[in-house]
């Protein structure tokens, strides 16, 4: 006689392997786009104060992915960046783009959060977290089918490499605690980034594995784009230079143009 528990459970072990495979890659997206930019939906900062109060979610971030971003990055802190995780919930369902949710993420709590509420990736801040911290995180996604982009903003911060490779490297022009930015702070970094990627093939490491270098914070010319790509970075965050317009979509699609010139 057919046994109908182990049934069901054979069929839910296959639906939930099916849910953490079939995930949109924010890294590959980056690799394959001609512009590499992740556009940025950020209501407001702790610097600045509002930068768009008025600005809706399903008008600007679906227009993002119309006019080209690779990937799109959502704030859902609400208390400093006026976000929410319901932003990412809103949009999923109208995007394929790529989601980075972007926020403090400190506990697990926040990262069975994000696969829950559609995010493809997360933002793993080494500032914020013990070497330790950043493992078990890290690995945690890695089990949720979620991809990571791991924040350093020196070269001290680079050591977290030894403790586990991230999808994603990105250099936060911004120091978080004055909010001061400063794009030469790429610059200045990436060729140790390079060298620890060479360290990585080295280690037998293959190509694809290696994370894709990501510029954060203070880009606002396409120039700069060009300048930063020369020195190896592949992405390229960008949210209050297209959130200060009245339509954040259409700078995104200006600023591609003048990219692509």
């Amino acid at each position: 006689m057919k046994d109908i528990l182990e049934e069901i459970v054979a069929d839910k072990r296959k639906e939930v392997r099916a849910a953490l495979t079939k995930k949109r890659s924010m890294k590959e997206a980056l690799r394959k786009s001609r512009s590499g930019i992740i556009a940025e939906f950020k209501r407001k900062s702790p610097s600045k104060g509002w930068i768009h109060a008025g600005a809706e979610p399903l008008e600007v971030i679906p227009r993002y992915a119309e006019e080209g971003a690779a990937a799109l990055s959502i704030l859902t802190d609400e208390t400093y960046f006026g976000g929410s995780p319901e932003y990412i919930v809103e949009v999923r369902k109208e995007v394929n783009t790529p989601i980075l949710r972007k926020d403090f993420i400190v506990h697990p709590y926040q990262v069975y959060e994000a696969k829950v509420i559609g995010a493809d990736a997360i933002l793993l801040i080494a500032a914020d977290l013990a070497t330790a911290e950043y493992e078990v995180l890290l690995s945690l996604a890695h089990s949720l089918g979620l991809e990571v982009l791991l924040e350093v903003h020196d070269l001290k911060e680079l050591d977290y490499l030894k403790v586990a490779i991230p999808d994603m490297l990105g250099v936060n022009n911004r120091h978080l605690g004055t909010f001061h930015t400063d794009v030469q702070v790429s610059f200045g970094i990436a060729a140790l980034m390079l060298e620890k990627l060479d360290n990585l093939r080295k280690a037998g490491m293959k190509e694809e594995d290696l994370p894709v270098l990501v510029s954060e914070s203070g880009i606002s010319n396409p120039e700069t784009v060009k300048a930063l790509r020369q020195v190896g970075f592949r992405g390229f965050l960008i949210g209050e230079c297209f959130m200060k317009e009245e339509n954040p979509g259409l700078a995104l699609k200006n600023f591609i143009q003048a990219l692509e010139k």
